[in-house]
């Protein structure tokens, strides 16, 4: 199994950036380098939507329309590592974020991860 920890929310000013980590630690026999990793956030009152994600080598990416070409997701495998660098923040930017992993396939249907860790908040203030 996999187990993850992100960290790196904040309170920022709007068009600030922050970087957001995911750390796995993974149970004998599992490597972080088979998953699949997104990063999803939830608003208060909102469903929980995909931000972006990253293939189990790093090959390719997934983002929401409302957030390419100013977030950039990547991962270290050898650090058990993925990361969430969001520039030029909005405050609609405000949410609970999540790291998941599955070793099916990269979806943007947060039902599709079986491996969550607990959030870390961010407040975008304007």
């Amino acid at each position: 199994q996999v187990y993850l920890v992100e960290s790196g929310g904040g309170v920022v000013q709007a068009g600030d950036s922050l970087r957001l980590s995911c750390v796995a630690s993974t149970a004998s026999g599992y490597s972080f380098s088979n998953y699949e990793v997104a990063w999803f956030r939830q608003a208060r009152g909102e469903d929980r939507a995909l931000v972006a994600g990253i293939r189990y080598n790093g090959g390719d990416t997934d983002y929401d329309d409302s957030v390419r070409g100013r977030f950039s997701v990547s991962r270290d495998n050898a650090q058990n590592t993925a990361y969430l660098q969001m520039n030029n923040r909005e405050p609609e930017g405000t949410a609970l974020y999540f790291c998941a992993a599955n070793v099916m396939t990269l979806s943007r249907t947060p039902g599709k991860y079986d491996r969550w860790g607990q959030g870390t908040q961010v407040t975008v203030s304007s």
